[in-house]
């Protein structure tokens, strides 16, 4: 029987990968704000498109954030022009499609929502230190899931520095260089245009980098700060139908879990440094079993 084609928006939130859901949600807000705004231009009304800019975007006016705090979390999903979501959504990709496979699914979703609130939170600091912003920091409002896609691709860019990405025109390239390139780009552009958009890609960029050194450490505040955000990330994950535990034997002792884990570590870890050398390829096939497992935790 065919599906309807709610159905299969249905199914594609409800079956798709996190990646998949981030874009789609992205895109789902993108097209009805639009056919809003257009709804009311053709109302003579535009001031409604702008109501609700300054209703879903981040204010720098530290009062109207106060009273409007689901903005830090909005202003990441939102977009008004095509090429800006477009882009966005290309490196969220490709970025995502990295982080997916050698970091996680799970860590995704908290890293595109933390990378999104560190931009907010750069960007809100900044329009009320720097003496350049006093006029405009009443007013000004940022939007776009920029600060979020950069924390995932610098994230990536940290743990595997060294994993060449094949670039039309240029060949392949290794991460660290493109990361490189993105916040350079974005340090330069400050004083051109959007200094807020710039500034809150800095703070995206920060986290990454942040999170990406303590995961590289063995340590990962995603499993503090997922238990505050998980219900909301949860909504992105592929939540199954249901759960069967069991055990066999007696459990582990903590210094056994502990050892082990360092041991499983240490496999990962020399089969990144395997693909930074040789290509994702080289790998066996009992390497690339493993990876795809570590990905899917």
């Amino acid at each position: 029987m065919q599906q309807s084609i709610f159905q299969e928006i249905r199914n594609f939130f409800i079956r798709g990968s996190v990646l998949s859901r981030l874009i789609g949600i992205n895109v789902a807000v993108f097209i009805l704000v639009n056919l809003f705004r257009v709804f009311f231009f053709l109302l003579d009304n535009s001031g409604a498109g702008e109501a609700l800019t300054h209703w879903l975007g981040i204010s720098s006016n530290i009062h109207v954030v106060l009273h409007r705090p689901w903005t830090i979390l909005t202003y990441m999903f939102f977009h008004l022009e095509f090429f800006h979501i477009l882009f966005n959504m290309i490196v969220l990709y490709v970025g995502g499609r990295l982080f997916s496979d050698f970091i996680g699914q799970d860590r995704l979703t908290i890293t595109y929502l933390l990378g999104g609130i560190a931009g907010g939170v750069f960007y809100i600091l900044s329009f009320n230190v720097f003496p350049v912003f006093r006029d405009v920091v009443a007013y000004s409002v940022a939007l776009g899931a920029s600060a979020s896609v950069l924390a995932i691709f610098i994230a990536i860019a940290v743990y595997m520095p060294n994993y060449q990405l094949p670039l039309l025109l240029f060949g392949r390239i290794r991460l660290k260089y493109i990361a490189i390139f993105f916040v350079v780009l974005d340090v330069i552009s400050i004083d051109k245009g959007n200094p807020g958009g710039h500034i809150a890609h800095l703070g995206g960029a920060t986290w990454g980098f942040v999170y990406a050194s303590l995961l590289k450490a063995g340590k990962d505040p995603a499993l503090v700060m997922g238990f505050y955000l998980g219900k909301l990330g949860g909504i992105f994950r592929k939540q199954p139908r249901f759960k069967v535990e069991y055990t066999r034997g007696r459990p582990d002792t903590d210094d056994d879990y502990n050892r082990k884990r360092v041991e499983h570590q240490k496999r990962i870890d020399h089969i990144l440094d395997k693909i930074s050398q040789s290509g994702y390829d080289s790998l066996t096939k009992e390497e690339k079993e493993i990876l795809f497992r570590q990905g899917d935790k």
